[in-house]
């Protein structure tokens, strides 16, 4: 551990301080994250709604702009990984073990408790209500914000050989002072956002495997099961993040994809086929007709409406504090693409294959619901949003088994997920080395879940995900100066020239 730096033991005695106050006084923290979270949305969504936005029109800018020929390292450096490495990468990182636990149980929220400002009149347009705010909250705008983080990473990285810490991508406006105080908060705050917000995860996946076990086993799934799984799947990844990047991990994303694949293969032709690719085909064009509206809508005019603040700005800072993560994970495995090429790949690539996951299983779910009369809202009312994915794969033949094979995905998604964060948060507290120690991830290993398991048993991980969203707001701030301080130094590069057309 010769290497660590300051932000390994500030962000250390940050993250152990905050679980021990979670495990010791859950109320009180529950009473305290939630009173800043509720006046940072209450007063600033508006803020998130912007900047959110922002971040998309930059993006699309890159992929226009004679910028996007630069290369994210030497002008004839080529690419690390083939595509298909890269996008199981993508995929792992950004938001898989979301989609699994929140693929058929969200659209159902919203068909039953739709947006106000939109005008619903039957079941059929709060349909296709439902499924089209789920593409938006899970579309171009999070993999958006995802691109910006991961881009200056990288470019600053790759390009002018910086270290690979979140600081660095401001050197172009801070100069030296990027290595004193200013730098170091900003990388604490990194830090901080990375391991809160990855615990919540693997608080989350837990209860779904959880629940997933006792859909198809005897087994309750009570507290002592979901800590019995978080023993198990930390010493599985614990012994992934001893391999490295180019072994557990880099394995690992592709039998996710397979896996992932397999699933929604297997429900797109055993359930309601048409209905599914219909469903995508309208929702999608839905989405990009109603993408500028749905971008800047908030309840002003309906202020007891708190809609737009529980759903959209909640998932806009959910995915502003898990941008260090992904960021710091998706720039180390972009070296050699050009910025065009990366921004493509990161932001359409995942938003066309979350839309088609939430038309097959959403799109089932509510094919069940309103046509064929069967209840899982009830079953996700009765045992929890994790119970949502199971109950809709009972409803098929083979159900049981492709339950089991959902469980593994979740347990893979999960082992994948906290391996990579180690990774980052490796990177982070070790001035950027593209390879951490061992012992370094492994402590950040036990914190992670340390932090999963203690805010179980006390009830606590409701105040832990809000913890994470508290710390996107200074961090949206951060992602401002960080585009300006990418375009100064982008401005200051040398553009190639443009291919020649054979």
């Amino acid at each position: 551990m010769k290497r660590i730096t300051p932000v390994f033991w500030i962000s250390l005695v940050i993250a152990v301080a905050f679980i021990i106050w979670g495990a010791a006084a859950t109320e009180n923290m529950n009473a305290v994250t939630g009173e800043i979270q509720g006046f940072i949305t209450g007063q600033f969504g508006w803020f998130y709604l912007l900047a959110a936005t922002i971040f998309v029109g930059f993006a699309i800018y890159l992929i226009f702009s004679p910028l996007g020929r630069i290369k994210l390292g030497d002008q004839d450096e080529e690419p690390e990984y083939n595509y298909l490495t890269w996008f199981s990468f993508l995929f792992t990182a950004g938001m898989g073990i979301g989609l699994v636990f929140w693929g058929a149980a969200e659209p159902l929220y919203h068909l039953f408790d739709p947006n106000p400002a939109e005008t619903v009149e039957d079941d059929a347009q709060a349909a296709g209500m439902a499924l089209r705010y789920s593409f938006f909250h899970w579309g171009v705008h999070p993999w958006a914000i995802y691109s910006i983080v991961a881009l200056s990473l990288a470019y600053f990285k790759f390009r002018k050989k910086s270290p690979g810490v979140m600081s660095a991508a401001f050197e172009p406006l801070l100069g030296d002072r990027v290595n004193g105080g200013i730098g170091t908060t900003i990388n604490v705050i990194v830090v901080f956002a990375t391991i809160f917000g990855v615990a919540t995860s693997l608080g989350f996946g837990t209860a779904q495997i959880g629940g997933g076990l006792a859909q198809v086993t005897p087994l309750e799934n009570t507290t002592f099961l979901q800590l019995m799984i978080v023993l198990v799947v930390t010493v599985l990844y614990m012994i992934s993040s001893q391999t490295g990047l180019n072994v557990g991990i880099k394995y690992l994303s592709k039998t996710n994809i397979i896996l992932a694949g397999f699933l929604m293969l297997f429900l797109l032709f055993a359930g309601p086929t048409n209905y599914i690719m219909n469903a995508f085909t309208q929702t999608f064009g839905g989405y990009l007709q109603n993408f500028i509206g749905m971008s800047f809508r908030i309840d002003t005019f309906n202020p007891e409406s708190t809609w737009v603040e529980d759903w959209t700005i909640f998932y806009w800072a959910w995915w502003i504090a898990w941008a260090p993560f992904v960021g710091t994970f998706i720039a180390r495995v972009s070296r050699g693409r050009t910025i065009r090429e990366f921004v493509v790949g990161v932001i359409a690539v995942p938003t066309i294959f979350g839309a088609l996951w939430f038309s097959v299983f959403g799109g089932t779910a509510i094919n069940l619901q309103l046509e064929q009369g069967i209840d899982i809202y009830s079953t996700i009312a009765d045992s929890g949003e994790e119970s949502a994915l199971f109950a809709v794969l009972a409803q098929f033949n083979f159900g049981t088994i492709m339950s089991i094979l959902a469980i593994l995905l979740i347990a893979s998604f999960f082992i994948t997920s906290a391996d990579s964060a180690t990774f980052v948060l490796g990177m982070q507290t070790t001035n950027g080395s593209l390879n951490p120690p061992n012992s370094v991830k492994f402590v950040w290993g036990v914190v992670q879940s340390s932090a999963a398991a203690i805010l179980l048993l006390a009830g606590g991980l409701a105040a832990l995900q809000t913890a994470a969203i508290i710390a996107a707001f200074p961090f949206a701030i951060i992602m401002i100066f960080m585009i300006i301080s990418l375009m100064k130094a982008l401005k200051a590069d040398t553009i190639p020239e443009k291919k020649a057309k054979r």
